[in-house]
């Protein structure tokens, strides 16, 4: 950075001459650090799929959650910082029961995510306050269809029919360019998933560091098991 821009670097409510809020960028960049985590629909439903990165044999895989459901019909991966993904994802599913409370209906996904967008917006604009430092692929089903969305630490979103967020997310995005379909069967969608995660981290995945969502029409968003993943991860190899 230039010595010249330092002072626009101090706090969150300051615009730099040129129109950028660097707090608000150094957010994104720790995104670009996270993990990689991949989204894709296909013809009745959407899938979530992330390397979880586990550092060391000691670690138990299952207390790293990377995928959080929101609801019965909406769940989200993360990329980022983890500990922030969590505060959002509590004032998602308090969102979500809230409009179940108030409605008798469960809520819309778009209604949802704008929600919790303003809420991500508002740190970024007012002072004693730092922007959330992770990035939300939400994934969900309601009377509209399938769904998934993009949430960035700025508050804005993206809706997307293949996307990806952390680290590798270029390599991704070039392979979904290529080869992604619409109306994909589950077992496509998954399976072009983990091929892209794959060229992302260059090497071959670990069935426990990979974990996969799934959420379909008429039915509630479920994590796969491990058995099912590893199946997967099979068919890729073979």
């Amino acid at each position: 950075m230039q010595p010249g821009q330092m002072a626009y670097d101090r706090a969150i409510t300051v615009f730099s001459p040129d129109g950028r809020l660097f707090q608000v960028e150094y957010a994104r960049e720790a995104v670009k650090r996270g993990t990689t985590t991949v989204g894709l629909k296909f013809k009745d439903g959407v899938a979530l799929i992330v390397d979880k990165r586990i550092a060391s044999k000691l670690i138990e895989s299952k207390s790293i959650e990377k995928i959080f459901q929101i609801d019965e019909h909406i769940g989200c991966a993360t990329s980022g910082l983890v500990a922030d993904a969590r505060v959002l994802v509590d004032y998602a599913r308090v969102i979500a029961q809230i409009n179940k409370v108030t409605y008798a209906e469960k809520v819309d996904l778009e209604t949802l995510v704008k929600r919790l967008c303003d809420y991500k917006q508002n740190y970024t604009q007012y002072g004693g306050v730092r922007p959330f430092g992770t990035a939300l692929l939400v994934a969900g089903v309601d009377e509209q269809g399938c769904h998934l969305f993009e949430t960035d630490p700025s508050g804005a979103l993206v809706s997307y029919k293949a996307g990806s967020i952390g680290a590798g997310k270029n390599t991704i995005m070039d392979v979904f360019e290529e080869e992604y379909q619409e109306d994909m069967t589950q077992d496509g969608a998954i399976l072009l998933g983990l091929k892209a995660l794959a060229k992302a981290t260059e090497e071959s995945l670990n069935t426990k560091a990979v974990e996969i969502g799934l959420v379909k029409m008429g039915e509630k968003f479920r994590r796969l098991s491990d058995a099912e993943v590893e199946a997967y991860v099979k068919k890729l190899t073979t």
